[in-house]
């Protein structure tokens, strides 16, 4: 049973790299003050952290920019740049894919997650004004609202402002951006594991966590943040089939697909 749901769960997966996620890909509008390599940057970013390109996806330049209306060379900057993230992995100067996922490397992750944004959390603590608790309950109803829509990329992304919010708080903060790297890294495995939820027992961590801040209580936000994580984490790892992806997935690491553009 464990190996067909796995098997499941893993043509699932490569049956949606088969077809291009480009096609609908989001293209925030770009203002006066943004250039088109920060434009296009920019758009990719969104679509690796709402998770809408999986894991052994494989794109060209040509083809992103085709679909995205610009030249080669942006498209190139943006792909290196997110290279240098760890979003992607770039084989060539025509090619890139994204990553699959293995055990050790998830784990990795989540636990980099734990320290880090349990460290930004508190520190933001002392700089939290009553405004900035308005913001975080309204992102915490918008993430509600999303995922009772079924709108999982609207989930994450909200998910995403809520915690990029509460560690921005603290103006002098430097780990927002390491934390958006691990980000970039695990969402788009993490996107086809919360679909495949036959249940979420999801306990509002968020809410503990404003709690924690309107008694300016740094043990109990970092309990909260803690938590929030690790909940993730046990939903993936719930996930029927979970081994037998990472199995089968290992073995077409070295045969990636090309979409070719």
């Amino acid at each position: 049973m464990m190996s067909s749901l796995g098997s499941t769960l893993f043509k699932e997966c490569m049956r949606q790299q088969l077809q291009n996620p480009l096609t609908n890909l989001p293209r925030p509008v770009r203002s006066a003050e943004l250039s088109v390599n920060q434009w296009v940057y920019q758009t990719l970013r969104q679509a690796l952290l709402s998770g809408q390109i999986r894991p052994g996806f494989a794109l060209t330049i040509r083809g992103l920019a085709d679909v995205l209306g610009v030249s080669s060379m942006p498209v190139r900057e943006a792909l290196q740049r997110l290279g240098c993230e760890g979003a992607i992995e770039v084989k060539d100067n025509r090619r890139v894919i994204v990553p699959q996922m293995t055990p050790a490397r998830l784990n990795e992750l989540f636990s980099l997650r734990i320290v880090l944004e349990t460290h930004a959390a508190e520190g933001a603590l002392a700089y939290i004004r009553e405004e900035d608790v308005r913001e975080l309950e309204r992102l915490d109803a918008e993430i509600d609202r999303a995922y009772k829509q079924g709108d999982m990329e609207l989930g994450a992304l909200s998910n995403q402002a809520f915690h990029r919010y509460l560690y921005q708080c603290h103006p002098f903060q430097v780990s927002v951006p390491l934390i958006e790297r691990v980000w970039l890294q695990l969402a788009p495995f993490v996107r086809i594991a919360m679909e495949k939820l036959q249940r979420n027992y999801r306990i509002d961590r968020h809410q503990e966590a404003l709690k924690a801040i309107r008694h300016c209580n740094a043990y109990a936000l970092r309990r909260a943040i803690e938590s929030d994580i690790r909940d993730g984490m046990a939903s993936i790892q719930a996930v029927d089939g979970l081994e037998q992806y990472f199995s089968e997935a290992t073995q077409v690491a070295v045969k990636p697909r090309l979409v070719r553009g």
